[in-house]
């Protein structure tokens, strides 16, 4: 049995993880398993939360002719999420470490049995050192069930393992005071639970929208995992070490408390 003196959930976006032609970027997906496998050699294991099922799948079949856009989603995730595993398996057994896929429903955090069953899960796989890579089950989430979005199931998923951190990955560097690529705005490094800085997010800025995975919602997801105790971060999947840097203490992207469970 493995014990780790740190446990984190990283979020991994479909936007980290492509690029402008939504074509799946492995040196990005290696890249990210280097810093996973450089923390858990130093005692910090990693429960990764990936998105890019639907892309994975998209790539492979292209157009699909179903007209409703949730059975598309199940076409699309039914066949991208073994893809998506493949990469994954392949890159952390090159580096010997092991991997498992968890695909979970909004059903498996309900209190009782569900939620028993699905910590039984993690802790038994953390205690064996293998990274858990968590997805919703888009094949069979109900509509009106389903999670928000992966930012909320990696919270959820951070609650349920007692992590120590939780960080969102995005393609920009966290939350600004303004339009990311106006010059005048800055970045805001941290932000307590009771600041409303929802105010600097515009819907019709597909970044910072309200659709599903946007700024909105890590924003909001942020706030109630640092009301849980866990420390979470919004910050930029592309920058080289950002994992690293994060759990080393460097200041980067922006990080969500609730300081008055520090007084």
């Amino acid at each position: 049995m493995e014990h780790f003196e740190k446990r984190i959930v990283v979020k991994v976006g479909t936007n980290v993880m492509t690029n402008r032609n939504n074509r799946i970027v492995g040196p990005v997906l290696r890249n990210l398993i280097r810093q996973i496998s450089w923390l858990y050699e130093r005692d910090t294991i990693t429960a990764l939360v990936s998105s890019g099922s639907a892309i994975a799948g998209k790539e492979v079949l292209g157009e699909c002719s179903a007209a409703d856009e949730t059975t598309r989603r199940q076409i699309y995730s039914s066949v991208g999420q073994p893809r998506l595993m493949r990469h994954y398996y392949s890159m952390f057994h090159d580096i010997g470490m092991r991997c498992a896929q968890v695909l979970a429903t909004k059903r498996d955090f309900s209190a009782g049995e569900y939620r028993d069953n699905m910590t039984n899960c993690y802790e038994a796989l953390i205690n064996e050192g293998i990274i858990p890579i968590a997805n919703e089950d888009d094949t069979v989430s109900l509509t009106n069930s389903m999670f928000t979005d992966n930012d909320e199931l990696a919270s959820l998923v951070a609650e349920l393992i007692g992590a120590d951190m939780l960080i969102l990955l995005t393609d920009i560097d966290g939350v600004f005071n303004g339009h990311p690529d106006d010059e005048n705005s800055t970045l805001i490094s941290h932000v307590n639970v009771d600041q409303d800085v929802e105010q600097y997010v515009k819907a019709s800025n597909k970044a910072f929208g309200e659709g599903r995975g946007g700024m909105k919602s890590k924003i909001k997801v942020a706030k109630k995992a640092a009301k849980n105790g866990i420390p979470t971060y919004i910050a930029n999947g592309k920058d080289e070490n950002i994992i690293i840097d994060i759990v080393n203490g460097v200041q980067k992207g922006t990080l969500i408390t609730d300081d008055s469970i520090n007084k």
